[in-house]
């Protein structure tokens, strides 16, 4: 079986916990993942999570790796690196997951305003008809953000909002992410037990 190939990519939204949880999921499910983090998400990480990332390309990937493990193939590449692989949609991945996602970096894919690797990786995306998925962290939303939301939903674009559901009796904070975390693995048809599915035992 071919080992599926996924981009995160974390920008400087609050909840940068669920790209966290999101990558050592896809880790261990033997997956390949590459990695893109802004520097405000680095600011996030920072101040939400306490992680204090940051520096050459090699450097963060280890970081990463220290955090997350490497059950999969983990790749880290600057948000500057236009020469990157996923840049180009003869090497686009199966498909691409902004965690959390800003307003401001979903309105410039929604607008093809590819200025770095993380909105170039989206735009290949897009051309190349591969699997997008957004999990905003915004509220409330107002009129600009809701239509470039319906914009890109009309161009297949999967909008995933961080918005846990609670039927399945959550216990702790990390039941909550997990909830919002196996949503965007259902998305992308990574198989989980994350949470336990209405009607289920």
């Amino acid at each position: 079986m071919k080992q599926r190939h996924f981009v995160i990519a974390i920008t400087g939204a609050s909840g940068s916990i669920y790209a966290l949880r999101l990558i050592e999921e896809l880790l261990r499910s033997a997956a390949r993942v590459s990695v893109l983090i802004t520097e405000a998400g680095f600011a996030v990480l920072r101040e939400e999570c306490g992680l204090e990332w940051g520096g050459a390309a090699q450097v963060v990937q280890e970081q990463l790796r220290q955090r997350l493990g490497d059950g999969g193939e983990l790749r880290y590449y600057a948000c500057d690196d236009l020469f990157a692989p996923i840049a180009s949609g003869s090497s686009a991945p199966d498909a691409m997951l902004v965690v959390p996602c800003s307003m401001g970096t979903l309105s410039r894919i929604s607008c093809g305003n590819a200025g770095n690797l993380l909105e170039r990786a989206a735009d290949v995306m897009l051309k190349e008809a591969r699997p997008l998925v957004l999990v905003p962290r915004e509220t409330p939303f107002n009129a600009i953000h809701l239509e470039h939301m319906l914009k890109l939903s009309r161009l297949g674009v999967r909008i995933v909002p961080a918005m846990p559901g609670f039927y399945h009796q959550p216990q702790t904070m990390e039941d909550l992410v997990d909830f919002v975390v196996g949503k965007v693995l259902d998305s992308v048809q990574v198989e989980h037990t994350l949470f336990r599915r209405w009607g289920g035992e």
